[in-house]
């Protein structure tokens, strides 16, 4: 696509950055979509990547006797990574598998998230210190900071692992907020 656009000062330098701006964290949400088993918006998504990707290096393609093309391009995609990375950790998409090991019961930290809605397993187990107790959850990932800051409160030295959850099927999980991305997204398989 030839814009003819005069080439005064940074015209198409600043056209290939701001493409690259867009293209760049639409890749980063068409992967977090897959990689969250969301698989009904991802094309959709690549496909508005790859369209404002064809335009950043057309623009390139057409001027290649322009260093400055070439440092608006690499500074398009380190910006857009940036953005990426913040619009990735806003979304929040997907669920989260939250494990907790304390040294001793705690009835209190299983009622206060209880309290909070999320659904809670726990039972008594061996440990190598002797007993311990497990206490298990799925939550939505935007809710990770309130379930951790909760059993920081109440039990600060358990050790707490979490991971990321392709998929769940039955149990309770609290009701989601706005449906999800664009209403459809934040349906479970």
């Amino acid at each position: 696509m030839d814009l003819n656009l005069p080439y005064p000062l940074m015209t198409v330098p600043l056209l290939i950055f701001l493409a690259r701006l867009c293209d760049v964290p639409l890749a980063t949400l068409r992967i977090i979509l897959l990689s969250r088993g969301l698989r009904r918006v991802a094309p959709l998504v690549g496909f508005f990547e790859a369209l404002v990707w064809l335009l950043a290096i057309g623009q390139v393609m057409q001027h290649l006797d322009r260093w400055t093309n070439y440092l608006a391009y690499a500074g398009g995609f380190a910006a857009g990574t940036w953005v990426g990375i913040l619009v990735e950790g806003r979304l929040a998409l997907g669920l989260l598998a939250v494990r907790i090991i304390t040294q001793e019961d705690a009835p209190d930290l299983i009622e206060r998230l209880r309290a909070k809605h999320f659904g809670v397993t726990d039972f008594a187990a061996r440990g190598l210190s002797g007993n311990v107790r497990l206490i298990f959850t799925v939550i939505q990932r935007k809710d990770q900071g309130q379930v951790l800051e909760i059993i920081r409160a109440i039990h600060p030295k358990a050790f707490v692992s979490v991971s990321d959850v392709r998929s769940v099927s039955e149990g309770f999980l609290p009701a989601r907020s706005g449906g999800g991305l664009f209403g459809f997204l934040g349906k479970r398989r």
